[in-house]
């Protein structure tokens, strides 16, 4: 290709709002079009963000590879640590605890997942845990990380998710993305077909536009507030619908996971960036009141408070469409997945990319704006039902909260990948789905889902052969792990912020 420059005119896109949507979105799209487009982002310091997406999962740095980002002034910028997974605490009972890591645990064969193996060696004797054959998982509780030859660890980012959307706005900018301050008012639609025509702020400017990105979260001011596309509510399947969040100043070395910590009406979270620590509580209001809430998470917070109390409410759900005549949702403004298995900046991430695919070069095609919502409403729907098993799943009965989790109805789809599991230990992926049977597997067994029968391909190993299998695969995990330098030292050598 050469650089000529086409005589067409430059198609408009218009993002409304800020924010880590905002700027994510404007940032992939300057990098990837270039003057092909003509960027605009509107937003106004007035209107505040959630702001306390700081836990993420693996894709991120798919995603930030893609715009040249080093990972390095990434990670500086926004004084972030590692994330080798999540610790639940409290949640199959009070009192244990299990690990969701990134990454696989031990070696699968083409036709089983490594569970299969694992529970044959239960019946021959072999008594370690699932987890002493996860890399990950291993050097996340012995508080190591390094970067391996051939991607060996999986990873994510604990971060900053303020620092990170100023970050992308540098890129973006210098990209050519033109950013307007201001408050948006109204939302003109075109009477002829209905679009949305300009955008009109508090000052009476107006800014036109082919395309608009509604990335003005909860309040979704062009989806819902112009376009009234509606929302199914999920909240009978999930049923928190309430958060404060609380930045404290660290009181120790940060560990390279985040904790989700059950109680009886929801959970807390502990993300532990460079510079500070964040915390949360999640929590349902039909059964815990926003003020003993607050008592809870002040009591149960390490270090010194670095802000005022965050309260946030909300309804897990989706938009019934995520792109609508000439609209498109990002982030919050689509829906929201609560925060337990860090999906929010993913979902974020797949609707960038995945407009960035079926971006139309002049009228908007019904074809691509239905394969656009088929697909991102698949997503959301599984990874609505991998955060309903961490709720349904459960021995807990102390509390009106979990007898209601324990006992409500729960979608046909996570029956059958639960029955599955149940009945012959697999775990099948379907349609690019965001997690892995590892994923599955590491939290049906800790939410005390056991298998009562496993592939026959396992017992096709001698005793002899198994015993070596799983003793091979314990040891090059506990060598490994032994050889790595303590996360925070690696973090400070590699990525190290400096602290105001």
């Amino acid at each position: 290709m050469n650089g000529a420059k086409s005589d067409k005119p430059r198609r408009r896109i218009v993002v409304a709002g800020g924010g880590t949507a905002g700027w994510m979105a404007a940032a992939a799209l300057a990098r990837t079009m270039g003057e092909a487009i003509e960027l605009t982002l509107v937003e106004s310091d007035a209107i505040g963000t959630v702001g306390v997406g700081e836990s993420t999962i693996p894709p991120l740095a798919t995603y930030n590879r893609l715009l040249g980002i080093k990972e390095e002034d990434f990670m500086r910028a926004t004084q972030a640590t590692f994330k080798l997974g999540i610790e639940f605490e409290n949640w199959k009972i009070d009192g244990e605890k299990y690990f969701h890591s990134f990454g696989t645990t031990g070696r699968d064969h083409w036709s089983a997942g490594f569970q299969h193996f694992w529970m044959h060696g239960l019946t021959k004797g072999h008594k370690e845990s699932y987890d002493d054959y996860c890399l990950e998982l291993t050097a996340a509780f012995a508080g190591k990380f390094a970067h391996l030859p051939d991607n060996r660890m999986n990873y994510a980012y604990q971060l900053d998710s303020t620092l990170y959307a100023k970050f992308l706005r540098k890129l973006a900018e210098a990209d050519g993305t033109k950013r307007v301050e201001g408050k948006i008012t109204k939302v003109d639609l075109d009477a002829g077909n209905g679009n949305i025509a300009a955008l009109v702020l508090e000052s009476g400017e107006r800014i036109e536009g082919d395309l608009f990105l509604d990335c003005t979260g909860f309040r979704a001011l062009l989806m819902e507030g112009a376009l009234h596309v509606g929302f199914d509510d999920w909240t009978h399947y999930l049923p928190c619908d309430a958060a404060i969040a609380i930045q404290t100043k660290s009181v120790r070395q940060p560990i390279p996971y985040t904790r989700a910590i059950a109680h009886d009406a929801g959970w807390q979270w502990r993300i532990p960036l460079q510079h500070r620590q964040g915390n949360g509580i999640v929590y349902c209001s039909r059964y815990l009141e926003r003020e003993d809430a607050l008592d809870r998470i002040v009591s149960s917070i390490e270090g010194k408070p670095l802000t005022e109390p965050n309260f946030i409410r909300f309804a897990t759900g989706a938009r019934r469409k995520q792109w609508h005549r000439n609209c498109i949702a990002v982030g919050l403004s689509g829906g929201f997945m609560e925060p337990l298995e860090s999906t929010s900046i993913h979902l974020i991430q797949r609707a960038i990319l995945r407009l960035i695919r079926m971006l139309p070069m002049a009228n908007v095609s019904e074809r691509d704006v239905a394969e656009f919502n088929d697909q991102q409403m698949t997503d959301m729907l599984q990874i609505r039902d991998f955060l309903i098993l961490h709720y349904n799943a459960t021995d807990r009965r102390d509390s009106p909260f979990w007898r209601q989790c324990a006992d409500m109805d729960i979608p046909d789809s996570l029956k059958q990948k639960i029955e599955l599991f149940r009945e012959t230990g697999r775990v099948f992926r379907k349609n690019e789905e965001l997690f892995a049977e590892n994923s599955w597997v590491q939290v049906m067994l800790g939410q005390g889902i056991t298998p009562s029968s496993y592939h026959p391909i396992a017992t096709k190993l001698s005793d002899e052969e198994l015993a070596h299998l799983l003793g091979g695969l314990k040891e090059s995990v506990s060598k490994t792990v032994a050889d790595l330098p303590e996360h925070h030292v690696y973090v400070g050598r590699y990525c190290g912020a400096k602290i105001r």
